[in-house]
């Protein structure tokens, strides 16, 4: 089949402010590594027909970080991506950087030291020569934000990377690094990664409409709240049970949510994680949710969600019962 053939059902958006396009869905390799990391994860033989089907389906979007599955994600992400893709230029790259991969004190972080480290190390294992968009993880309290921010622009200028993005952290961070990037006439990210679902909006107050005003695009990570969206009250898969972060978004409240969600997808004949999905890709600020996916449905149901249109009334019925969280992630 043509490769318009396959792309004509999914929408393509330019990532914030540039001139980058990706897919309205963005595919998450944080599933598939090592089992010795996480209990959940699966292995390269089982997640290369979810990347076919993801890749059949038009995403070119692939998000990873060095530390999933500590470097083994990169590696696996690297050989699928190249045995799916003729051209390097077909699919856009993100990887990220921050958290420690070994146990010396230079091994975690934003220093100079450990970027350099980290982009070639990251580069070795996906087997390319740049990524698309190279992503700090975390706010780094501990370096100097000229540092971190000088060494990720001569990381583009090296053309080691193409863009530069940013994930959890608070609003005022997030503005003094892109400001201090801006005063100092260095490279300033494009995009945001921050915790984004139905059951935690707490992003509205400040970072989405810092994100809108400014030009950068937003990429939520656990757009279905680890599941608790698509399965509701019967979320009991193996990541529910050893997710740490499953028993802090596990309540009554977001529970109260996930069956809103359910009616919502019960009256429109669809899945609860359409709906879910739907409902983020309504936003303005949302370039591309990050989705996880353990088999070949999770793939459908995103890109489905692309074309699933939620009215004004089902927007405010899914809102409704949203309770303010305490901030985690960061």
């Amino acid at each position: 089949m043509g490769h318009n053939d396959r792309v004509r059902d999914m929408e393509y958006v330019r990532l914030g402010g540039t001139g980058l396009k990706v897919s309205r869905i963005c595919l998450g390799m944080m599933t598939y590594g090592s089992t010795t990391w996480r209990d959940w994860v699966i292995d390269e033989q089982a997640a290369t027909p979810i990347v076919r089907q993801a890749v059949d389906q038009g995403i070119t979007f692939f998000d990873t970080a060095d530390m999933y599955s500590v470097g083994a994600s990169e590696e696996i992400t690297g050989r699928l991506l190249r045995s799916h893709f003729a051209n390097r230029d077909d699919y856009v790259l993100a990887t990220k950087v921050f958290f420690p991969m070994a146990g010396g004190p230079n091994d975690g972080g934003l220093s100079r030291k450990h970027i350099m480290a980290s982009i070639d190390a990251s580069l070795r294992r996906l087997g390319t020569d740049h990524v698309d968009l190279y992503q700090i993880h975390r706010f780094d309290r501990a370096t100097p934000i000229e540092e971190t921010m000088e060494a990720l622009h001569d990381v583009v200028k090296a053309g080691k990377a193409r863009y530069i993005g940013a994930s959890s952290m608070y609003t005022w961070q997030f503005a003094k690094m892109q400001y201090t990037a801006a005063l100092n006439g260095w490279t300033r990210f494009v995009s945001m990664q921050p915790q984004y679902n139905l059951t935690y909006r707490e992003e509205e107050r400040e970072m989405l409409p810092f994100c809108l005003d400014s030009g950068v695009g937003v990429i939520p990570w656990s757009p279905l709240a680890r599941g608790v969206l698509a399965r509701g009250r019967a979320a009991e898969s193996v990541r529910a049970k050893t997710d740490q972060m499953m028993a802090r978004l596990s309540n009554e409240e977001d529970f109260a949510v996930a069956d809103v969600v359910a009616d919502v997808a019960k009256s429109r004949d669809t899945s609860p994680a359409r709906v879910a999905l739907s409902w983020l890709l309504s936003k303005q600020a949302v370039t591309a949710p990050i989705i996880g996916a353990s088999k070949q449905s999770h793939i459908d149901d995103a890109v489905a969600a692309v074309d699933l249109k939620l009215t004004d009334a089902e927007i405010a019925t899914l809102e409704a019962p949203y309770r303010p969280h305490n901030v985690i992630g960061f």
